[in-house]
């Protein structure tokens, strides 16, 4: 998976599954993919229908709310972690009503290893904001390609109180400058446009990230690393 910004636009239409108890819910939000071009193969009222739609064929991305019958807590999250962890290949999309980062982790964990080049990507949207073409494109798009969104909004809530302790006590501002435009997703290149610093000081920073997060090169992926270093910098917010 790849934390790089994706611009890419679908040879074809996407074949997705959605997972909401909400039946008005599953309704609009079909209608908004379907109205874009993609295909929503299955509609899932709970886990065990999820679970049972992503078997085969495979679908190219799995639309996934957190909390599902029949307790409404986790059931969503625990479906999605199984298909990470059997068909790695899906796209997962978690939507929740509520800021829930910490439910990433067991995601990123499930995932496949670095042996695995066509995993599917991650994200993790507020519900309320998954409406128009934007969300499509910017977010199902990339998603879909291998890539990773998170919701703006813990986006900039992380970064106006994150403090530097634990994990990251080590980490210069600039590193958790870089860090947090690592999170919006931007490649190596946009973030030392945004930062005013060449490419090579950014490719330095990050790797200097890597080491002092615990993340060296012989255990995974740069790709992977580059999600643990952001989940990190999330994960440490208040």
């Amino acid at each position: 998976m790849t934390g790089e910004r994706i611009d890419w636009k679908p040879s074809r239409a996407l074949r997705i599954v959605l997972a909401d108890d909400d039946s008005e819910y599953l309704h609009s939000l079909g209608a908004l993919l379907e109205n874009a071009g993609h295909q929503v193969v299955a509609r899932a009222g709970d886990a065990s229908e999820l679970l049972t739609a992503v078997a085969d064929p495979l679908p190219d991305l799995a639309v996934i709310d957190i909390r599902m019958p029949p307790t409404h807590r986790l059931e969503g999250l625990q479906a999605a972690v199984e298909i990470r962890r059997t068909r790695p290949g899906v796209g997962i999309l978690l939507l929740s009503k509520h800021v829930e980062l910490t439910h990433l982790r067991p995601l990123l964990d499930a995932g496949p290893g670095p042996d695995t080049p066509e995993a599917g990507g991650i994200g993790y949207q507020l519900k309320w904001r998954v409406i128009g073409p934007d969300f499509v494109t910017d977010v199902v798009h990339s998603v879909a390609a291998g890539g990773y969104r998170i919701d703006p909004e813990i986006r900039e809530a992380v970064h106006s109180t994150a403090r530097r302790r634990g994990r990251l006590a080590g980490l210069t501002g600039q590193h958790l400058n870089v860090l947090h435009l690592m999170a919006q997703g931007l490649s190596n290149s946009a973030i030392a446009a945004k930062l005013l610093v060449s490419k090579r000081t950014v490719e330095d920073h990050i790797s200097t990230i890597f080491g002092r997060l615990g993340l060296p090169p012989e255990e995974s992926e740069t790709h992977d690393r580059r999600v643990r270093a952001v989940l990190m910098y999330l994960e440490e917010a208040d």
